[in-house]
């Protein structure tokens, strides 16, 4: 993956974005889905045990084990905050814990990813467009509305058909934010610390769905024309 000509700052959060060489598909069914989402958390560790690959092939037993022992003292590259995976593209909200942390974890995010999608795929080649999109978060306002526009983004690209739906995708962080799963994997008090309970930040979510869907459809017909 090239380099960046900004480096990342060790202690800043940044939206980070990246698809599908050509926008193609890249999470093609639910296993390939299932794939991402634990390849995503596996390699936010600094040191994991294994290439992620020769890990899964390890009995249970093992590979319980082996996490058990890296969850005694945790030492990750990145928190993340919250996460969507759509058909073509994905989206992470991460703050860096080590120096170049989210480069070398996009880095081996991406490959092992790649790797899977070209074994069962037959195919050779890059899978993602070069150089992943990262956007600094400069402010508590723009935090909270990017994990906002996060969240709804199944929603206003019509992967869901309603806001029923949206809370249960699977492939975002938001069931956890919303409490659906009792899964503790996103960093998610930060967010969360700015609501009085759950239920406020699943309204301030749900309440600028459609406008979002609207905004979408028309970018998307602009680009039609264009």
């Amino acid at each position: 993956m090239p380099g960046r000509e900004t480096p990342l700052v060790t202690g800043e959060i940044y939206h980070v974005l990246n698809r599908g060489i050509a926008s193609q598909t890249i999470f093609p069914n639910r296993q390939h889905f299932q794939r991402a989402l634990k390849i995503m958390r596996y390699y936010q560790m600094t040191r994991p045990p294994l290439r992620y690959s020769y890990f899964t092939a390890l009995p249970f037993s093992a590979r319980q084990e082996k996490l058990k022992e890296l969850n005694v003292k945790p030492d990750h590259l990145v928190e993340i905050l919250c996460y969507c995976f759509m058909p073509n593209h994905f989206h992470f909200l991460l703050k860096q814990i080590a120096d170049s942390g989210i480069s070398i974890y996009l880095s081996k995010f991406s490959n092992s990813y790649t790797r899977y999608y070209n074994t069962r795929h037959n195919r050779i080649g890059p899978l993602l467009q070069g150089k992943f999109k990262s956007v600094l978060v400069e402010n508590e306002a723009q935090l909270i509305h990017l994990s906002r526009y996060i969240h709804l983004n199944p929603y206003s690209s019509s992967i869901v058909k309603s806001l029923k739906d949206l809370s249960g995708y699977e492939f975002s962080s938001l069931t956890e934010y919303l409490g659906i799963d009792d899964n503790n994997f996103c960093h998610k008090d930060m967010i969360l610390s700015y609501f009085k309970k759950r239920d406020s930040y699943r309204d301030f979510v749900f309440e600028q769905a459609y406008s979002q869907r609207e905004l979408d459809i028309i970018k998307h017909n602009t680009l039609e024309v264009l």
